[in-house]
């Protein structure tokens, strides 16, 4: 039998790989502007938007597989959830003076882009079946 979450969470690996190399450029680019505190602000942001992708992509699959119904409200929830934990992190630190805030938010936006570039790529190249090959019986002919 499927793991039917499994089969719900093929994307992910796409987004991962995204966040890998932005990851990579991004704490090149941040150390070398900001020193140790931009690499590591740029590291935070990449690992917060991709954990919180990771997390959006798990509760809308578990919400999927329950119920079709609950994909809308689960996935809105957990965008607005994910929204408000960015701004309370960046509020938290803005009050912190680290010099790291700035390639943060960076970061954030660019990795934003980096995971919506790479789930339209995987969309675009997946082979996406419209029916259940597990529930086929096979070919039929159309009544007439």
């Amino acid at each position: 039998m499927r793991n039917p979450l499994r089969s719900r969470l093929r994307h992910l690996p796409s987004g991962l790989i995204g966040s890998a190399g932005a990851l990579v450029v991004g704490v090149i680019i941040g150390g070398a502007l900001r020193g140790p505190a931009g690499a590591a602000g740029v590291a935070a942001g990449v690992a917060l938007v991709s954990v919180g992708y990771v997390l959006s992509s798990l509760v809308v699959a578990w919400a999927d597989s329950i119920a079709p119904n609950l994909v809308m409200p689960v996935g809105l929830t957990a965008y607005v959830g994910k929204v408000i934990v960015f701004g309370v992190v960046m509020a938290a630190i803005a009050r912190t003076d680290w010099a790291g805030l700035a390639p943060m938010g960076w970061a954030i936006v660019g990795s934003a882009l980096v995971w919506i570039v790479a789930l339209s790529w995987w969309t675009w190249n997946a082979k996406i079946l419209y029916v259940d090959p597990a529930e086929s019986s096979g070919p039929s002919t159309p009544s007439r």
